[in-house]
């Protein structure tokens, strides 16, 4: 089930790429409101991760660098 969400998920995105390049090249007015979906929904994202506070990655507890 997760498999099938994440292949779903996949395909907007790559669905919404496509559409952002054929619409640069003039394509249908379809084409065009996707594109503009796709790119508004990516300005979302970024937005959101740069205002989510950055949590410190544990790197096994001992401070070193691994060596």
């Amino acid at each position: 089930m997760v498999g099938a969400v994440l292949i779903g998920i996949l395909a907007l995105v790559v669905g919404g790429c496509v559409c952002v390049v054929w619409a640069d090249r003039g394509g249908p007015r379809w084409t065009r409101a996707v594109a503009a979906a796709t790119v508004g929904a990516g300005q979302v994202l970024r937005r959101y991760q740069k205002s989510r506070p950055r949590q410190v990655e544990s790197g096994g507890g001992d401070g070193g660098d691994g060596n």
